[in-house]
């Protein structure tokens, strides 16, 4: 494994986050407009090329049927999480979405006891009840600033997404015995894109971006990269010390919903960051916690 010293790995993996971040802005500016099944199927649409271009330049052999099983149900999984976690974009601020998808890693460290009977100690419970008392707190500064029912739903949604990115969590920690990075990234757009275009024939085939074709490049450009650079930075830095770099996601979300959107964080929902956060650093002491959304 190569190795680079742990700030230049740590600065590579909080600037992937930012890629990511940068992606998600990208992502709701074309969902604001297209909905969010159109931005993920033409997303989808361009990504599979090039990221399958090097999946082939780099590949050593091809996945077995082990690894295989892993890329489909994680594929298929990831087309509704996806697609919950763009339309509550839609919906609510950049942080307050990321906030929320915060409690991701701590419902994939419950679902890792319950499954792959990892021992689940005193730690991740206290940080759990911690965590869930932010989410709490931050559907209280909803009901004060009164964003209206469908931000209700958006943040409902975006909770559903991170149940469901648990559930891709605990897959992902095996799948990543059976394939590398970049088979995982080609194989996610490869199955889930296709499935964005199968959803489409029961709730209507995607509209196509016509106006939104730069943003949505941008998404695939920083979905891409943003990937790519937290592969590196792992490939060369221990996890459990860069992990804490998934809690600059909520500071990205806040820049760029400021920047392009003009969203200020309210109290609550920093307030509620702040809960989650400390729930999943007092969770991850006992085990590594992954990046929230970091294939969404």
């Amino acid at each position: 494994m190569k190795r680079a010293s742990p700030p230049v790995a740590f600065a590579a993996a909080v600037l992937a986050i930012g890629f990511l971040s940068a992606m998600d802005a990208a992502m709701k500016t074309v969902s604001l407009d297209y909905g969010a099944l159109s931005a993920l199927s033409w997303r989808a649409l361009i990504a599979i090329p090039l990221v399958g271009i090097a999946y082939l330049i780099f590949r050593k052999n091809w996945p077995g049927r082990r690894a295989m099983r892993f890329h489909l149900v994680r594929g298929i999984i990831m087309v509704p999480m996806s697609f919950l976690f763009f339309y509550g974009l839609t919906y609510v601020p950049m942080a307050q979405a990321i906030a929320l998808a915060f409690i991701a890693p701590l419902i994939a460290l419950l679902l890792a006891g319950a499954f792959l009977k990892e021992k689940i100690g005193k730690r991740i419970v206290t940080g759990s009840l911690l965590a869930f008392a932010g989410v709490l707190v931050i559907f209280f500064g909803q009901t004060q600033v009164d964003l209206g029912r469908e931000a209700f739903i958006g943040s409902l949604a975006i909770l559903v997404s991170a149940m469901l990115y648990a559930v891709n969590i605990v897959l992902m920690r095996q799948q990543s015995q059976e394939a590398g990075p970049i088979e995982i990234a080609f194989f996610y757009f490869a199955i889930a894109g296709p499935g964005f275009w199968l959803l489409g024939l029961f709730v209507g085939l995607p509209e196509y971006p016509a106006t939104q074709i730069p943003a949505l490049l941008l998404a695939t450009f920083f979905s891409i990269i943003g990937m790519m650079g937290l592969a590196w930075a792992y490939a060369r830095g221990e996890a459990g010390y860069l992990s804490t770099t998934e809690y600059s996601g909520f500071l990205w979300g806040a820049l760029f919903g400021f920047l392009v959107f003009g969203e200020v964080p309210s109290l609550f929902t920093a307030a509620g960051a702040v809960l989650i956060v400390a729930g999943c650093w007092i969770a991850a002491r006992s085990a590594p916690v992954d990046h929230a959304m970091e294939t969404a």
